[in-house]
């Protein structure tokens, strides 16, 4: 929450075209170790597909990405999770036929790095640690975002993206889900940029910015906002 913490991730003049439309356009962005960054932005500003092209998902057409200083390019969401990036997503993207310590186990898996001590460790975290056996049919929208939380850190990733993980969701549950995802970027060294429409989400950044098609910019009148 410093500039002198080391740099989680760089971007350097994005740019991604789809047919007719530009998602971004130059986008230049750092986020440094132990920070949240809200990033707000209107339908159609390219938040989902900033996010989407450092998790592999998309390529963007443009432009150099970081991570820790060293060159990163994704092509696929696995190696985005290899190189330390996970994503909480705002449906869930739960399987419906694992529980949810298998859910939770899954980055570990895909990695070749099984461990069931560290998956009770996550659960207990978030506040899950006695319904790793349940469903997620059984679950709340709460809980099943916390779910969600606890498989995107459950393999100590560097960088935390978070695609409106509170849309779906009421006032006060959102606010809890937030609280946890803080404390996971807090105690883990880990950083985090968090997408979202909320201004109250947004207040428990340390850092907002409004993305255009343009770019990033400073979102005016943002308590936490720093140059």
């Amino acid at each position: 929450m410093t500039g002198d913490a080391p740099l989680a991730v760089e971007l350097r003049g994005i740019v991604k075209h789809f047919p007719g439309v530009v998602a971004n356009d130059g986008v230049d962005f750092d986020l440094r170790v132990g920070e949240v960054h809200a990033l707000l932005g209107e339908n159609g500003a390219g938040k989902s597909t900033l996010v989407k092209m450092i998790y592999g998902l998309v390529h963007p057409d443009e432009g150099q990405m970081a991570m820790a200083g060293t060159p990163y390019a994704p092509a696929t969401p696995h190696e985005a999770r290899a190189a330390g990036v996970a994503m909480v997503f705002q449906h869930f993207s739960l399987f419906d036929a694992l529980d949810v310590a298998e859910n939770v186990a899954l980055p570990l898996l895909l990695l070749g790095r099984p461990d069931a001590a560290r998956v009770g460790a996550v659960l207990d975290a978030v506040g899950l640690g006695n319904l790793g056996a349940r469903m997620p049919a059984q679950l709340s929208g709460g809980q099943l975002q916390r779910v969600a939380i606890a498989r995107a850190v459950v393999h100590n990733p560097a960088l935390i993206l978070a695609d409106e993980p509170t849309g779906n969701l009421d006032p006060d549950t959102a606010m809890r889900v937030l609280s946890v995802l803080v404390a996971q970027v807090r105690d883990a060294g880990a950083a985090c940029l968090l997408v979202t429409h909320s201004l109250a989400a947004a207040e428990r950044a340390d850092r907002v910015l409004r993305l255009t098609p343009e770019g990033i910019a400073p979102m005016p009148g943002a308590a936490r906002q720093t140059a």
